[in-house]
């Protein structure tokens, strides 16, 4: 009997405890997603992705100089500013760390006309409804440059051997100035870092199926995979002698309508 009595003891203990643990893990759930709720509704403060944004649109290839530049690159109560003989890179952060950005310019050494210009973001705490399901960092990358003359009067096999190739200069180019300005601020390095990790991956894809290159100037792009991000899509347009990039990686990828329009 009072073996039996133990028993019903114990066994009511272990009924309590396994209910009291999932109380627990609904409350402490509720917790965790009020609090999402309230990151998510609360402002994430200037300045936004469209005044990030800003001198990136305003700068003009083969027309604005570095004097130009110098004046709308810049935001002093939020940016870092870095210059070496060519190139002005503005860098600057918020959420702790967790959204981070970077505009940078290089230009013509004899003539100091614009040839190539930069725009990133990154942010780990991106504020999209579906973040509150599932959270997802966003990558957003643009940039425009004059091509050099040998890329383009290359001879080539076909069309889309010649945009993977300009997709390679591209990314030589942007190693190059980064690596200019890079020692002044560490942070720039790993702006650049990110950037070159999308251009390289979208070049994997390219180079194991050369096909999928003459999708690159259609308004969908073309899809690859991020080594760190998950999924990304890249779009290129050449005329003459000027290239135009857009990445987006992550939750940037599944907007409703333009997949590379400039989200805020």
């Amino acid at each position: 009997m009072q073996n039996q009595n133990l028993k019903l003891k114990t066994l009511n203990f272990e009924l309590w405890f396994l209910i009291f643990s999932f109380q627990l893990l609904v409350i402490f759930g509720l917790c965790g997603c009020a609090l999402k709720v309230v990151e998510f509704l609360t402002p994430e403060g200037p300045p936004s992705d469209t005044e990030i944004a800003e001198s990136y649109s305003q700068t003009e290839l083969k027309i604005s100089t570095s004097a130009d530049v110098l004046t709308t690159i810049h935001k002093p109560d939020y940016e870092l500013l870095s210059q070496s003989k060519s190139v002005i890179a503005s860098f600057g952060q918020k959420k702790k760390g967790r959204k981070i950005w970077l505009n940078m310019v290089a230009f013509d050494e004899n003539e100091l006309t614009t040839m190539r210009k930069y725009f990133f973001i990154i942010d780990e705490k991106p504020k999209s409804l579906l973040v509150l399901i599932r959270p997802r960092r966003k990558l957003m990358f643009d940039c425009e440059m004059v091509l050099q003359a040998d890329v383009l009067d290359e001879p080539y096999a076909n069309e889309n051997a010649r945009r993977i190739a300009i997709l390679k200069r591209v990314l030589e180019n942007s190693r190059k100035d980064i690596k200019e300005v890079g020692p002044d601020n560490k942070m720039i390095v790993v702006c650049g870092m990110l950037i070159n990790q999308s251009l390289e991956a979208s070049l994997v894809e390219l180079n194991s199926s050369p096909v999928l290159a003459s999708g690159l100037s259609e308004p969908a792009g073309v899809e690859f995979s991020h080594i760190t991000l998950d999924k990304g899509k890249i779009q290129m347009v050449v005329a003459d002698d000027i290239v135009s990039i857009k990445i987006r990686v992550d939750s940037l990828v599944y907007p409703f309508g333009d997949p590379f329009s400039l989200e805020d």
